[in-house]
């Protein structure tokens, strides 16, 4: 029962943490480090996001149309023990990510804005089992980031660009957990450090004002905090906390700074906190079922107009069928997101409200 309960609930990673605290997608999850021997997996998931919103100034009621275009995830993940004591883990995500589209010709104040922001991770763990049932890890990862944008705005006389490099940079991971498995019991408190990076971006303001910058700039530091435990035969009771320092995250190249008068491209006013909980169910040696549901509060900040998200609310669903040493794990997720003020210069710019995003998914496991 554990081994599949244990994969049904990692369905919240396949349809996945999309829009969950400021452009956070994967969750940063180092559940593969508690699988069982050698495994592998492989997971993608197509995210679908509803987002429009109503302007206040200088287009007044003039809606934005949608802003979020569709777009993919992938992950993969390795997992083998070296002895009785020590295993390791090998986890490739797409950590953080914003992509958004204004369309033309709306009337819109933002029409024919856009802007992309992609990071990568690859991230190697060692764990350290010991007979206590606790277990500690930590490990490397190494994560790159690339983005570029386009902002136009006729009624501020704002008409930027930037295109910024791929950067590289790296970071730590640090956790302990404790299991007892008669119970299928885990808990697990993860720490990812943040991400530094300083890129070299090339921007235009207008028709004549060019500079080749280096923005400097963290991914935020994160904790996880993860649990399961079984409450019945075949039932498996999980969730988690998740903790994000996004109060720190600032995109600021300087020739946008310059223009807008010292405003941020991409910024959050506080930190972010999810909380999920759910409950698997096995049916029979093929089939097992879980749900969940997740929570982010609201704020009422103002948010960047490139990043209208302001928390949320979702419910999960998912099936894995096992069958020899294959697992395979489909997931359906909803989120709506909650209603969110975007900023201009310090005031309030738009109403993004009664937006939803829908997230698949598909995971494939194979034990060795």
């Amino acid at each position: 029962m554990k081994n599949k309960i244990k994969v049904a609930s990692a369905l919240c990673l396949v349809a996945g943490s999309v829009q969950a605290g400021g452009i956070g997608r994967s969750g940063q999850s180092i559940a593969v480090l508690f699988e069982e021997g050698r495994y592998a997996e492989f997971s993608l998931g197509s995210v679908s996001p509803d987002i429009k919103g109503d302007a206040v100034i200088i287009s007044p009621g003039v809606s934005s149309g949608d802003i979020a275009p569709s777009y993919f995830r992938f992950g993969a993940a390795y997992k083998a023990d070296i002895n009785d004591k020590l295993s390791y883990a090998i986890i490739y995500d797409e950590p953080f990510g914003a992509d958004v589209d204004y369309a033309a010709d709306t009337g819109y104040f933002a029409a024919g804005s856009n802007a992309e922001f992609t990071a990568r991770a690859l991230t190697g763990l060692l764990q350290y089992n010991m007979s206590s049932g606790f277990s500690i890890y930590g490990g490397l990862r190494v994560q790159s980031v690339e983005a570029d944008a386009d902002v136009i705005i006729p009624g501020i006389g704002l008409n930027y660009t930037a295109d910024a490099d791929v950067h590289y940079g790296i970071g730590y991971v640090a956790g302990v957990a404790y299991e007892k498995p008669e119970i299928a019991l885990r808990v697990s408190l993860t720490y990812s450090s943040e991400v530094s990076h300083d890129v070299d971006t090339a921007e235009t303001a207008g028709v004549s004002t060019t500079l080749d910058s280096s923005t400097s700039f963290e991914t935020p530091q994160s904790l996880n905090l993860e649990f399961q435990t079984g409450v019945a035969a075949n039932t498996l009771l999980f969730g988690g906390v998740r903790w994000v320092d996004w109060s720190d995250f600032r995109l600021d190249p300087a020739l946008f700074e310059q223009a807008t008068s010292g405003s941020a491209l991409l910024s959050y006013e506080e930190d972010v906190t999810t909380y999920s909980i759910g409950m698997g169910r096995k049916l029979n040696d093929n089939w097992s079922i879980a749900a969940t549901l997740a929570y982010e509060e609201n704020t009422g900040n103002l948010f960047t107009n490139l990043g209208p998200a302001d928390g949320q609310k979702s419910i999960a669903l998912a099936a894995i069928y096992s069958t020899g040493k294959w697992e395979i794990t489909t997931g359906l997720r909803y989120i709506r997101i909650g209603d969110t003020t975007t900023g201009l210069q310090g005031n309030r710019a738009a109403e993004f409200d009664d937006n939803d995003v829908v997230a698949l998914g598909v995971k494939v496991g194979y034990r060795f």
